[in-house]
Parts: C-alpha cells; sequence; structure tokens
C-alpha cells in the first residue's frame, strides 16, 4: 500500500535492496524469504515475538537522490505481488516524468505530492465503494472547484481525480476536476500555479494513449491546442467518465435533448451517503445504454440490475452460462459466449415465476412461464429469492393484458382502431368511414408485394421451390427454438438469416430483430391516432414529403398506383409528426417504401421508429449527423483494413462520396433491389455492423482497379458498375429494373456478383467488427463531425454578416465564439427551461443561438465602445428592446452585429442616430421615466402632428384612388370590374412587393423627441463622459448643448402654439423651423424680451445648466446662478449618478407640479445640428475605438476571476498558518 513519506536515515539497516533505479529501491526486510543468516534469523524472531501493532510489513519501496542521504518511505507490502506492482506503476508512470527535472528538491517534491494524491484518492474511492463516506468531502471538493474556477452554483461537480497536467516538458501534479459541462484543472506546486478550463462543448478530440514522450495518458483537444494528462489512478473509469460527458456536450449541440437530461441529474445533498452521486447516475445511464442496444428495448427501458446464472437450453441439451438482466419491462439473458443464445422475454408475456427444487445440477433454479406455453429455467443464480421478488414486483405494474397506449402524442383515443379488427358492424363502418387510416385499408392487413402477388399463379420453378425450401427451414427453426418475441437467438439464426429471408415471414422477423414488435405491442391504436392528428396539417415537412412521394421507387409497380403512394404517404406524414426534430429527410422515403413491401402500414411504421431512432442515430436529422459519422467510421476502417487503397482513395476524394448514399439508404439506391433487401435482412439482425461489413468487401473486390484510377469520376464509375451488377439469382419476383443499371453501357457486360457471394466474403474477411469497437469509433468521429459542422456554422454566418457590418472576419468569428459561449452558458446555467428550448439547431444558422437580456447586458457591458458607470445596464436593456425587432425577449446574432456595428463603424449621425433612439420607444419604456404617463400620451397625441404633412398627402392619394374606383364601377360593365379586379390584384401585389423591399431610414424619417426623453438622453451622455480624458470639455460641451435644445423646444413650441389659430395645412408646408432657432443672433431678441423666453431662462437656471452659453460676447450676463451650475457640472470629485441626478432634472420646479410641458419637442435634425457646433462632442463621436481590446478583455474576464479568487484563498491560507 502507499503510504505517506516518511523519512528514513539508514536505508541498509535490517533490510536488504533487491531492486534499484536511480530514483527508487525496493527493499526486503531480513529474515522474510530466503536467506539472511543469523541476522534475518534474529530479525525475523522480533517481528514475529512483537505486537502485531508495531510489525513491520517486509517490503518497501524508497525514494532516493544522488546528492542527499535522506532516503523516503513512500510504499510498503506484506507480499512480494503487492510491492512489486507499485514498483511496476512508479516505472511506467514516474520514473520517465522524474528524469526531467533539473534539481533533486523538485523531484522530491514531485513524488511526495503525488504519492500523497493517491492516498486521497484511494481512501475516498473505497469509502465510497463501503457507502460509508460522508458527503462532506465531496462537497468540499465542489466548493473548491467553484471557488477556484469562477463557477456558478448550478454547476455540478461530478467527480475530481488526482494526475498530472503536462505543461511543457514539466508536468504539473494536481487535481482534475469533471463538472456537467467543463473540464478543469488546478495545480500549486514548487511556487508556480496552473488553472485551466476547457469547455466540453469545445472539445474536438478525445483521446486515451501512450507514447515514449507521456506514459499512458489522455489527450483533450480543442480548435487551438492540446492538453494531455497522466498518471492517473484508474485511467479507464476517468477516460470513460470523461466520454460519457464529452458525448452529452455534443448532444447539447445537436438538440435540446441533453439539456433536459442535465437537469434531470441528481444534485449531490447530504441524504447521500456516496460522494459520487453524479457519477452514479451517469454509470447508470451508460449502462441502461448498452442495454438497450444489446436487446434493441425501447429508449425509456431502465436496467433494474444483472447478475450471472445458466440457462437451460433444450435446444442443445446443455446449460448455457450468460448473464441476467432485470428491467421495468423485461427479463433478458445474454450468453458469455458470443452468438451462443440470446433472450428476450417481455413482462407482459410472462403467467408464472416460480422457484424450482434445488439439485446439485441445477442450484437454486427458477422457473419462468409464457403465455405462448414457452419455458425457460434459469439456475445457479446468487439472490434467488430477492431475485423473484423484484420479478414480480415488476409484474405486478404490469397489466394482463397488452398495454394501453402512454404516449402523449395520442390525443384521440383508440377505441375504435382497437376495436375494429374484432367488430364488423354498421356502425364501426361509419367510425371509420371519415378516418384516414382504417383497418379496413388493404394495406392495414398485408404488406404490398402480397397485394400483389396473391392474383399471380402459383409458381413451381425452381426458384419458387427453393423458396419453399427456405419457408421449411424457419419453420423447423421455430417448432424447436419457438417463434415470436421469446424466441432462442442463436449461431442458427444468424445462418437463416444470412441465408435470405423468404418473403412471406420477412416481415415479421424484420419486427422481431429490430425491438419494432415490443414498441408496436406495447402502443395499440397509437399509428391510427397518430395519421389523424398529421393528415391535413401543412408543413415543409409534409411538403417535402409530397415532393419526394413519386421518386419512391418509381420502377417498382407497387409505387405506380395511388394505394401504395397514399399508404407511403400516410406513414412518412405520421412519422415527421411524432418526431419534429427530424421531420423528414430524404432517402427515408426509399427506406420506407421498402418496409411497405413486407409489413402492414402500422408495421412499417414502427420499423421506421426503430430504423431512425436506434439503429440509425441521428441518421435522418436535418444535417445528416449519423451518416457523416458513420462515414468518418468507414474511412478508418478502410484505413485499418485496407492502408494501400485508403491513401489512393483520399488522394481521389471518393470515400465521402460514395458512403454518404450507401449507409442512408442501406445500398437500396445504389444495388438491384432484390440483392439490397438481403443486406436489409442481415442489417435488421446484426445492425449497422453487416453494412460495413459489405462496404469493405465492395471496396476489396475492387482494388486493384481503383487503385489504377486516376481521378474521381473513373472510380465512381467501377463502384457503380460494380454495385449494378450484384445480383440474387434466387429471388423468386421478377427482376426489378434498376435505375443506376441503365446508365452502364459497353459492349462487354462486367460480370455479375451474387450478393450471397459478397455477404459470405464480407464474414470471412471482416467478421472480425465488433459492435463496442464501432461505438466507441462513432464518439471518436461524433466529436469530429458536430465540431465541424459548427465550424461551417461559423463560416456561414460570418460570410453573411461581412455584408451588413464593417467588422472584419477575425473579429466576426471572434464575436460569434463569445457570442455562442455566452448562449451555451445560458443554455445549461440557466434557471428555466426557456434558454434551452430556445437552441433550435433546425433553424437558420443566425438564428441558432439566441440571448435573453441577462446575457445581452454582460456582453455590451463588456464589448460596447459607450462606458456609462451604473448607467449601463439601463442603456444595455434600451438596446435590446431596439434590437429585438419581434418582441420574443431574445436577440441572434445578426441583431447583435447590427447594434455592435453601429456603435463602433458608424459615422458621427449614424452613432447618434443610434443613441436618439434609445431614447425613443419602444427602447424607452414609460416606466424608466418619471413622468411615465404624460410622456406616453405626449407621444402618441403629437405623432400625427410631425408626420401630418405625409399623413395628408395619404389620405389625398387615397381619396384619389377610391374615387377614380368609384367611377370606374359605376359607369363601366361587368368586364370592366373584372378588368379592374385584375388590376387591383396586381397593383397590391406591387404594393406588397414594395413593402417588403428594406427601406433606408433617413434622419426625417425619426419621430420628435418629448422633455422626458430628452432628460434621459442628456442622463445617458453625461455617464458616458465620466471616464473619458477630456471630462471637463465634454461636460461643458454638453450642458451648452443641452440649453441650445431647450431654447429649441420652446421656440418650437411658440411657432406650434401659433398654427392652431391658423390654417394647418398651409403652415405644414412651410420648411423647418429649426433652422431659424439654430441662429444665435435671432435667439437673444425674443429670449430676453418674451415672457416665454424668460420661463425657459428660469428652467434652465433651475435645472443647473449654462442658459446664455452662446452669448459669448457679454461674460457679464453670466450670473451667479449660471456660474455655480457650471462650477457643479465640471466638477471632477462627484460621481456620475451624482452629476445625472442633480444636472439633468430640467425643469424640476415645474415637474413637482401638477403637469409635464407637453408641447415642448425636438427632431434629429436639431440635435444633430447642435452637437455639430462642439468640437470636443464631434472629436468624441468621430473617434475610432478598436474592439480587439474588448474582446481580449472579455475572454480574460473569467480567468481574472479565477486568478482574483485563487490568490486570495493563497492569503487566506496563509495568514492562518
Amino acid at each position: 500500500m502507499w503510504i505517506q513519506p516518511e523519512e528514513v536515515l539508514l536505508a541498509g539497516a535490517l533490510w536488504v535492496s533487491e531492486r534499484a533505479n536511480p530514483f527508487f529501491i525496493l527493499q526486503r526486510r531480513r529474515g522474510h524469504g530466503r536467506g539472511g543468516g543469523l541476522s534475518g534469523l534474529l530479525v525475523g524472531t522480533l517481528d514475529v515475538v512483537l505486537d502485531s501493532s508495531a510489525r513491520v510489513a517486509p517490503y518497501r519501496i524508497l525514494l532516493q537522490t544522488a546528492d542527499s542521504q535522506i532516503y523516503w518511505n513512500i510504499a510498503c507490502g506484506s507480499s512480494r505481488k503487492e510491492i512489486t506492482e507499485h514498483w511496476d506503476w512508479l516505472e511506467s508512470n514516474l520514473l520517465q516524468t522524474i528524469s526531467i527535472f533539473d534539481n533533486d528538491e523538485d523531484v522530491t517534491t514531485f513524488v511526495k505530492g503525488k504519492i500523497s494524491g493517491i492516498i486521497t484518492e484511494e481512501n475516498r474511492l473505497k469509502k465510497g465503494e463501503e457507502q460509508e463516506e460522508d458527503c462532506g468531502k465531496f462537497r468540499e471538493a465542489e466548493l473548491k472547484m467553484r471557488r477556484l474556477f469562477g463557477m456558478p452554483d448550478e454547476e455540478k461537480l461530478v467527480n475530481y481525480y488526482s494526475c498530472s497536467y503536462w505543461k511543457g516538458r514539466v508536468p504539473r501534479q494536481g487535481w482534475l476536476y469533471l463538472s456537467v459541462n467543463h473540464l478543469c484543472f488546478y495545480s500549486f506546486l514548487l511556487g508556480k500555479e496552473v488553472t485551466l478550463v476547457v469547455q466540453w462543448t469545445e472539445v474536438t478530440q478525445l483521446e486515451k494513449n501512450a507514447t515514449l514522450v507521456f506514459p499512458e495518458s489522455i489527450r483533450v483537444s480543442t480548435r487551438n491546442t492540446e492538453h494531455f494528462f497522466s498518471m492517473f489512478l484508474n485511467i479507464n473509469d476517468t477516460f470513460k467518465l470523461m466520454e460519457q460527458l464529452a458525448n452529452i456536450a455534443m448532444r447539447q449541440l445537436l438538440d435540446n435533448e441533453a439539456f433536459a437530461a442535465d437537469r434531470s441529474l441528481p444534485k449531490p445533498c447530504k441524504t447521500l451517503k456516496n460522494v459520487s452521486a453524479l457519477k452514479r447516475d451517469l454509470d447508470a445511464r451508460a449502462k441502461n445504454e448498452r442495454y438497450r442496444m444489446m436487446f434493441r428495448l425501447m429508449q425509456d427501458e431502465r436496467l433494474d440490475g444483472h447478475t450471472d446464472c445458466t440457462l437451460w437450453t433444450p435446444f442443445a441439451k446443455m446449460h448455457v452460462v450468460g448473464q441476467l438482466f432485470i428491467s421495468n419491462n423485461y427479463i433478458c439473458f445474454n450468453s458469455r459466449e458470443e452468438d451462443l443464445c440470446q433472450l428476450i422475454i417481455p413482462l407482459r408475456e410472462v403467467t408464472i415465476v416460480e422457484k424450482a427444487d434445488s439439485s446439485s445440477v441445477l442450484p437454486c433454479p427458477v422457473s419462468i412461464s409464457t403465455k405462448n406455453k414457452m419455458n425457460f429455467l434459469f439456475a445457479n443464480l446468487k439472490d434467488r429469492d430477492f431475485l423473484v421478488q423484484r420479478i414480480s414486483d415488476f409484474l405486478q405494474r404490469t397489466p394482463d393484458s397488452s398495454w394501453g397506449d402512454t404516449s402523449p402524442l395520442s390525443l384521440i383515443g383508440h377505441s375504435a382502431s382497437s376495436s375494429a379488427p374484432s367488430s364488423s358492424s354498421t356502425g364501426s363502418e361509419s367510425v371509420h368511414r371519415g378516418r384516414h387510416y382504417h383497418p379496413g385499408l388493404p394495406t392495414a392487413s398485408q404488406g404490398l408485394l402480397q397485394l400483389y402477388h396473391r392474383d399471380a399463379p402459383e409458381d413451381l420453378g425452381p426458384k419458387a421451390m427453393k423458396e419453399k425450401m427456405k419457408e421449411e427451414a424457419w419453420n423447423i427453426h421455430f417448432s424447436e427454438f419457438g417463434r415470436g418475441v421469446c424466441m432462442y437467438r442463436t449461431s442458427r439464426t444468424r445462418e437463416l438469416v444470412l441465408n435470405g429471408i423468404p418473403e412471406r415471414l420477412r416481415g415479421e422477423l424484420w419486427l422481431l430483430f429490430s425491438g419494432a414488435q415490443n414498441e408496436m405491442s406495447t402502443h395499440p391504436g397509437y399509428y391510427g391516432d397518430l395519421v389523424e392528428q398529421a393528415m391535413g396539417l401543412c408543413s415543409l415537412a409534409t411538403e417535402e414529403i409530397e415532393r419526394d412521394l413519386h421518386r419512391s421507387m418509381p420502377e417498382h409497380r407497387a409505387f405506380q398506383n395511388e394505394t401504395g403512394i397514399a399508404a407511403l404517404r400516410r406513414v412518412l406524414t405520421a412519422y415527421a409528426h411524432r418526431n419534429p426534430g427530424i421531420g423528414y429527410c430524404q432517402a427515408m422515403n426509399i427506406v420506407t417504401s421498402v418496409l411497405l413491401l413486407y409489413c402492414t402500414e402500422e408495421e412499417a411504421f414502427w420499423l421506421l421508429v426503430a430504423l431512425c431512432e436506434r439503429m440509425l442515430p441521428d441518421y435522418y436529422n436535418t444535417r445528416v449527423v449519423g451518416a457523416l459519422v458513420d462515414q468518418g467510421v468507414f474511412e478508418d476502417l478502410t484505413r485499418a483494413f485496407l492502408p494501400l487503397l485508403y491513401e489512393h482513395m483520399q488522394e481521389l476524394g471518393v470515400i465521402s462520396t460514395i458512403s454518404l448514399s450507401w449507409f442512408l439508404t442501406l445500398f437500396l439506391s445504389v444495388m438491384p433491389f432484390d440483392s439490397a433487401v438481403l443486406l436489409v435482412d442481415c442489417f435488421f439482425y446484426e445492425g449497422i455492423k453487416v453494412i460495413f461489413q459489405v462496404a469493405l468487401a465492395v471496396l476489396h473486390d475492387n482494388m486493384d482497379a481503383l487503385l489504377s484510377c486516376s481521378d474521381e469520376g473513373e472510380a465512381m464509375t467501377i463502384l457503380g458498375r460494380y454495385l449494378d451488377n450484384v445480383v440474387n439469382k434466387q429471388t423468386v419476383a421478377p427482376p426489378i429494373p434498376h435505375l443506376h443499371a441503365l446508365l452502364t453501357s459497353g459492349d462487354d457486360p462486367p460480370p455479375e456478383i451474387d450478393i450471397f457471394d459478397l455477404i459470405k466474403s464480407s464474414y470471412e474477411k471482416f467478421g472480425s467488427l465488433r459492435s463496442d469497437v464501432i461505438e466507441q469509433m462513432r464518439f471518436k468521429q461524433r466529436l469530429k463531425v458536430i465540431q465541424s459542422l459548427e465550424d461551417t456554422a461559423k463560416r456561414s454566418v460570418v460570410r453573411a454578416m461581412m455584408t451588413e457590418s464593417a467588422f472584419s472576419i477575425e473579429e466576426l468569428e471572434e464575436l460569434y465564439c463569445l457570442f455562442k459561449s455566452k448562449h451555451m452558458t445560458s443554455c445549461y446555467w440557466g434557471s428555466s427551461s426557456s434558454a434551452a428550448e430556445r437552441h433550435d439547431p433546425s433553424l437558420p444558422y443566425l438564428e441558432q443561438y439566441r440571448i435573453d437580456p441577462a446575457q445581452f447586458t454582460q456582453l455590451f457591458t463588456t464589448l460596447a465602445p459607450w462606458i456609462c458607470g451604473g448607467h449601463t445596464p439601463t442603456l444595455s436593456a434600451r438596446l435590446f428592446r431596439l434590437l429585438d425587432q419581434n418582441q420574443d425577449g431574445l436577440v441572434n446574432f445578426k441583431e447583435f452585429i447590427t447594434g455592435l456595428s453601429g456603435m463602433y463603424h458608424g459615422d458621427m449621425t449614424e452613432k447618434l442616430k443610434l443613441l436618439y433612439k434609445l431614447h425613443l420607444p419602444p427602447a424607452l419604456c414609460p416606466e424608466e421615466a418619471e413622468s411615465a404617463l404624460e410622456a406616453t400620451h405626449f407621444f402618441t397625441d403629437d405623432e400625427p402632428q410631425e408626420s401630418s404633412f405625409l399623413s395628408d398627402l395619404d389620405i389625398l392619394g387615397q381619396q384619389e384612388v377610391t374615387s377614380g374606383e368609384e367611377g370606374k364601377d359605376g359607369g363601366g360593365d361587368s368586364e370592366e370590374k373584372k378588368e379592374e379586379k385584375v388590376k387591383d390584384y396586381r397593383y397590391y401585389l406591387r404594393m406588397w412587393a414594395k413593402e417588403k423591399e428594406p427601406k433606408r431610414e433617413t434622419i426625417k424619417d425619426l419621430p420628435r423627441m418629448n422633455q422626458e426623453q430628452f432628460i434621459e438622453l442628456c442622463k445617458t451622455l453625461y455617464n458616458m463622459f465620466s471616464e473619458e480624458p477630456l471630462e471637463q470639455e465634454l461636460y461643458h460641451s454638453i450642458a451648452t448643448v443641452a440649453s441650445l435644445l431647450l431654447r429649441i423646444g420652446e421656440v418650437g413650441k411658440k411657432f406650434n402654439n401659433g398654427t392652431k389659430k391658423t390654417d394647418t395645412a398651409a403652415l405644414q408646408a412651410l420648411p423647418p423651423t429649426q433652422t431659424a432657432a439654430l441662429n444665435p443672433q435671432r435667439e437673444e431678441g425674443p429670449c430676453e424680451g418674451g415672457s416665454d423666453e424668460s420661463q425657459v431662462c428660469r428652467a434652465l437656471a433651475d435645472a443647473q445648466l449654462e442658459p446664455a452659453a452662446l452669448q459669448t460676447s457679454d461674460e457679464e450676463t453670466k450670473d451667479d446662478t449660471s456660474v455655480s451650475s457650471y462650477s457643479v457640472v465640471s466638477s471632477s470629485s462627484l460621481q456620475c449618478e451624482d452629476i445625472a441626478d442633480d444636472t439633468v432634472l430640467i425643469g424640476g420646479e415645474q415637474r413637482r407640479g401638477s403637469t409635464l410641458d407637453v408641447d415642448w419637442s425636438i427632431t434629429f435634425e436639431q440635435v444633430l445640428a447642435s452637437l455639430l457646433t462642439e468640437p470636443p462632442l464631434v472629436d468624441y463621436f468621430e473617434r475610432k475605438v478598436d474592439i480587439q481590446n474588448k474582446m481580449a478583455a472579455c475572454k480574460a474576464q473569467r480567468a481574472v476571476e479565477r486568478q482574483i479568487s485563487s490568490a486570495s484563498d493563497h492569503e487566506l491560507t496563509q495568514h492562518s498558518v
């Protein structure tokens, strides 16, 4: 066992060295083992006589360094085997590593730290296995992880391990923390701190390897770097957990199910004695997945437990050793020897479970009987009583009859469908008459092939006789091994499948081997109800289905009429309605049409479910991820089995071109139908393994021809001709012409290849493929494929945004990564499910990732060039409302970049226009202003005034149009009316097209700003300049502009009041009055004389602004109030919030009264012209700001937080010491 390092001064006393290297010595105590002489005898006697607590272990391992006389005892053992295991581990994991260190002190420190870490982890694992460890230590580790890496409470730690992280040539000993969403590492050794955080969604490759440089290690690759971790106590367990967490992350990028799975993980609590509750849950999930895959069970099946046992096989008259699996709905058995025997017993079929009499031949047997009179005898069960009790508990929850429909999609009920087969009354016929699917349909009771063969004369030829012999062989098999779900599945079953399933039995056996039979039995009436719900609905999926219906096996007579087409339509539409995440994908129509030939509609539907959701996972989603993953697996298999051909094919780029169609359609689209359907037989029994085998065999058979190819087209032609001539010489049906065969030309037709020979050779040459190896390769490829799809999405988004923003490609890519990271964070740390629900990979790339106001504020605060201090969240919320055009509470990347680009790359007018809009509805919500109600009334009342000229023109135009229409209608006949209607139709189409055209907004289109909104604008401007170097000049400038705009508003109010007494229409056509108001000489007169103007001056004084800022020639006109107000504004000692509250309360006394001055308003043109008079403001808004520094700060923000937290931790520990 490893022990805490202890100093040893005399290494040779009473000990004999047996092994040594430059750093470690393995010693045996004298008196143990052979030899030892008198001293050994004496030492041995002392060890025996002494009390057991004082005895010394006979073996130990010492750490030594060349320059030191002090040794460190790091391990001891009671047997040679135990100490040798420790010695081997040191040599394989530590010896090469510590040879890199420059001085002996570093070696000692590193080894001591490593041994201490191993002891800690061993103790934790030992206590976890005993179920006695309190959750305190795990809770402490979780809190430490959150503190070190700045993680919120929502981040769940799964497990943590002691290991070494290779930073350069030197390993850093520390702790690896694996959470649901992150891989984290922390080390503080030799005075150096190492902190690493990697999101699982960023991992592109994860593999376990061993090299000369790195001992057995785990490599974690991202797009930009690689990380190596080694010296694990149990590297296999750690790697499996990493794989599971990376898989969850990849699912998160694909769909929302993984986020739901994340939220379903249990949270560690005090009641759990086992610290690793999350890991236990993930391990259970992995076992469930393997169990479901092994026996082709439904997704909701949960494994309860498994145990070793033996099964009596009556056909072989022997006991088969294997494992018994119990879940909530099934009892399954799998032999230890592959393909010897497999058994699936649904609990709905079980009638009796009883304990049989034990004997020496059959210890602890259990007998299980089923409804079809089969009896299964299991023996050698360790805990028979508990097992029988568990089965009885599950049986009590299982109804005697077939299960009811438990799916939430079945809303109509299935009483009609379920009662129809036993009812032939006129009442039931009337119920079925209005339904799209009912038992009276021909395809509801038999496959399409049976419909078209029943009238054909009986064939007595040799092929037909061979078909009958196949049927007879299967009947014998049924009588010997059983028929139905509970059939014994043995190597004999596989032989019969490889020889071809007879047409009459094909549908039944496909259902049995795929597991679809179980799902169909547990959901009676589900398909009929689903058809009723789906038919008549219009969606993108139904449009694509209609387009592809007549392309589905058009050469087959079954799909040359409405019966086959209608059945295909119903099955595809029902599945698209059941699984909107997949909907419909091309190639599904080809596969489904083949299923309908041999199965009824309902059976074909459940086979399609089994294919899309279990046997070919992710094949038929919008991005065909599953097929791309298997394409990558196929390339790896080609590299392993056919290395020469692989290199040549990679140069030509053929593998990726050919394999996609092979996998998506299971060779049905590239091979004659009668041959390809035999591959489908094998596929339903063996799974995807057989498709890989046959694909490799096809390449192997054409290796010489492919190696001589010079381009891709030639290679495609060779493979196409080969597959066209794969024939089934045993088929009974007349040959169906294959479309690819029509392209074959030449005087010498290529030789025919028998499909049975091809399948046989594929098993002989590549039969060593195992399903678990394929799954491992799939995981590796899934990381690559999904990350490459994410890169493609990023490139598409950047390309689309290049024309709509002035950011560079590199800047857009970095902004996209930051935006996506913020979105993903909100998904897995969000308190509600809304964040995960907004992630929809089926949406266009620009809209896939969306953020809510909280995430937008975080990005805005870090990235925006306008720094407003405490006012920043308010400004961010306004910009969010302005960008959220559809008002769904979310902003996508395009909208985000639009707002950011306006702040960074717009000219002064564009920036001011954006700032102006941020203080108008919808950006400025009424609740933000003090006089919200008055401001809203003013805006609604004033809006028609400021646009009345345009609205009057519109009204006149409408009157002319309507009067013209009335004249035409009154004076014309019916034909003229028809012509007019056609003109109206075209007219409205043109108008609609014009409306859809993007309108370029001009400054004249912007609405007027009222006094309350102007106050908010001034607040924002004051806060924007609080951190600027020219802060005083900018404050002075904004005070001047605010004063000027107040006067402009007052002058405008005077003119507006005057216009009420005159003809409105005439005055509407006058030029804007702000051009006169902007002239300082014209303002001085009315300001001194009129009563309204004096009120403005008093309001400016109350507002602590400068009332006569433009009268620069008369310095004496500035009274004490204005001077003091300016001094308050320019005081650098005040906080920006204080300035905003004290200096921008324009008309404060008036607002404290009863009403607001609702007639006061200004336009954007006036704001722009006023700001142009102040050079400091012009310089500020025309200044270019570099976003690179902002993005670097945004990326480093979390790292800075982590460094601060870890530094403070060290300070605390130092103080405590």
